[in-house]
């Protein structure tokens, strides 16, 4: 019996950075409406991935 395939990453650092990026356009241009919060901590979820 062989062994499953190894995972790989689907994204790299840069797209994380780069999401990053968008995600921080698009929150400044939500700032005042209440689904801004969820974007909020997705960008600070990216920003601790890039760091993995």
């Amino acid at each position: 019996m062989s062994e499953p395939a190894r995972a790989r990453a689907v994204l790299s650092n840069e797209d994380f950075k780069l999401l990053r990026e968008a995600v921080l356009h698009y929150l400044k241009a939500i700032e005042d409406k209440p689904e801004s919060v969820k974007f909020s901590n997705l960008y600070h979820r990216l920003g601790s991935a890039i760091g993995r």
